[in-house]
């Protein structure tokens, strides 16, 4: 009896100094990036606000009612609010970083109030955009009879945990994208939202669907051998690319050792990135098998890159490749160049 007591006091104090670091962290979070800060929620929300943290506790999700109750412009930062919640014991708050803590908040809130009689009523593969930049979540499964619901194919274990006003609160079994350690401790697009056309309907499940290009794994690499500034680049347009060419499913990166337009504008960089990469994989012995000349396509519409021979060697666009077939597989190959390409005519 006494061990049992014993274990139970150690669990206690584990559940309160999880909930103290949680709410350190994201304290630390919106302090630190206070420029960026979503607005804080008006005054006369608190009641409401108090009343959902009260119905999270209830229901058992304590660190959530934690976190809503000390930041809620973290979640109320819109007229209207559907927030997502996940118990303690299906994901560890603490081993988050602080600005990614934030991050991964913002993605499970969307702004717009739906009630589980509302999803219900929405077809299946329908998209929802989030708080967190152009990041989504999508209904992925549906069983009116059984009115189970499955968003980015977790079960919504609690529905209608809140239901009041201008806000609604349901509760899942699991995190919406999984939580690659690597991937946090890199910083690296860790939140892997659906694939979205732009009617709003589900083209794929997850970022890199088998048939799809491995994304995530390109970056890593690049960033490993060094290619800082295309890597940041590739990074920040990666989610406008896959909404354009979501069926995208091999690809040819010509790597550049820098990318001055990193600081440049988003739509100029974001040009500027696609306009090295082709939809195609090609290696390169079948670059210099290619005439001379030949005009590659790129992501960039009527910008296409030109293959020429130079003392034997390829270059494509003037630029020589310094670095063939750097790293590749049976979907992507990626060859560094001596230089980024310059478009032929320039973007507002």
């Amino acid at each position: 009896m006494a061990s049992c007591c014993k274990h139970w006091w150690h669990a206690s104090v584990y559940s309160i100094i999880s909930l103290l670091l949680a709410f350190l962290a994201i304290s630390t979070a919106l302090r630190s990036n206070h420029k960026n800060a979503i607005p804080a929620t008006k005054p006369v929300a608190r009641g409401l606000q108090l009343n959902v943290s009260r119905a999270l506790r209830r229901a058992g999700f304590h660190t959530m009612a934690t976190l809503l109750q000390v930041s809620p412009e973290l979640f109320l930062s819109s007229p209207n609010s559907t927030i997502f919640v996940i118990k303690e014991s299906a994901i560890s708050y603490v081993s988050i970083p602080p600005l990614l803590l934030k991050d991964l908040l913002q993605y499970y809130t969307t702004p717009s109030k739906l009630s589980m009689n509302d999803l219900l009523k929405k077809p299946q593969g329908s998209c929802f955009p989030t708080l967190h930049r152009k990041k989504k979540i999508a209904i992925t499964k549906i069983d009116a009879r059984l009115s189970h619901i499955e968003i980015n194919n977790v079960l919504v274990s609690h529905p209608d945990v809140f239901l009041e006003g201008p806000i609604a609160v349901h509760g899942v079994v699991g995190p919406f994208s999984p939580l690659d350690p690597q991937d946090v401790h890199q910083r690296l697009n860790f939140i892997k939202s659906p694939i979205c056309d732009n009617n709003s309907t589900l083209v794929s499940d997850f970022l890199e669907p088998e048939n799809m290009v491995e994304w995530r794994r390109i970056i890593q690499l690049l960033s490993s051998y060094g290619f800082v500034s295309f890597t940041i680049g590739l990074h920040s347009v990666l989610d406008g690319i896959l909404e354009d060419h979501a069926s995208l499913s091999t690809a040819t990166i010509f790597a550049p050792p820098n990318l001055a337009v990193v600081a440049s504008s988003s739509l100029l960089l974001d040009k500027i990135v696609r306009f090295h990469i082709l939809p195609r994989r090609l290696t390169y012995k079948e670059l210099t098998s290619l005439p001379v000349r030949t005009l590659l396509r790129t992501l960039v519409p009527g910008q296409d890159l030109e293959v020429n021979l130079k003392k034997g060697l390829v270059n494509i666009n003037g630029a020589e490749i310094a670095a063939p077939d750097l790293f590749s597989s049976e979907k992507f190959v990626v060859h560094g160049v001596s230089r980024a390409f310059e478009l032929t005519y320039q973007f507002s």
